[in-house]
């Protein structure tokens, strides 16, 4: 089983998005089975809260559904527990290794940094652009899959 999890700073827009993204594509590969994928956030602000209705539209756009999903805290625990840390840009990054107390095993990476252009993720709660971040988490995603060998 390869457990992967996702991170942001709010847990409501671009790690849910990337969680239900990544969901859909195993799903449809018939790898369900083989992944648990997750998402979470380094700040507290919107704990507990649903996925922003901006994600919820773009989302369901694509029929994918990310019903029921609530905001979760990263705890030190994940980084043991997860084989990947995926964050969504670099502040990300430095907020999980600091809650991870490091990164010894060299788990923590950006989803973009799989792609041929390596770059942040925009937060869509600053930018209002979930076209544009629904398209990032997509080549990511893909990348992911990809490039890690998962799948052939």
């Amino acid at each position: 089983m390869i457990k992967i999890m996702f991170v942001c700073l709010g847990n409501i827009c671009r790690s849910p998005m990337a969680e239900f993204v990544l969901k859909d594509m195993v799903d449809k590969r018939h790898l369900s089975d083989q992944f648990e994928i997750a998402s979470s956030a380094t700040g507290r602000l919107t704990l507990g809260s649903s996925v922003h209705h901006g994600t919820v539209k773009k989302l369901n756009e694509v029929g994918i559904s990310c019903r029921g999903k609530r905001s979760v805290l990263f705890k030190k625990e994940d980084y043991d527990y997860y084989d990947l840390i995926v964050c969504m840009d670099r502040s990300n990054v430095k907020n999980v290794i600091k809650i991870a107390g490091g990164d010894p095993s060299e788990k923590i990476i950006r989803l973009l940094d799989l792609t041929d252009s390596p770059r942040d993720i925009a937060d869509p709660w600053y930018t209002g652009d979930f076209e544009e971040t629904y398209r990032d988490v997509l080549e990511g995603c893909e990348a992911l899959l990809n490039k890690k060998g998962w799948v052939r």
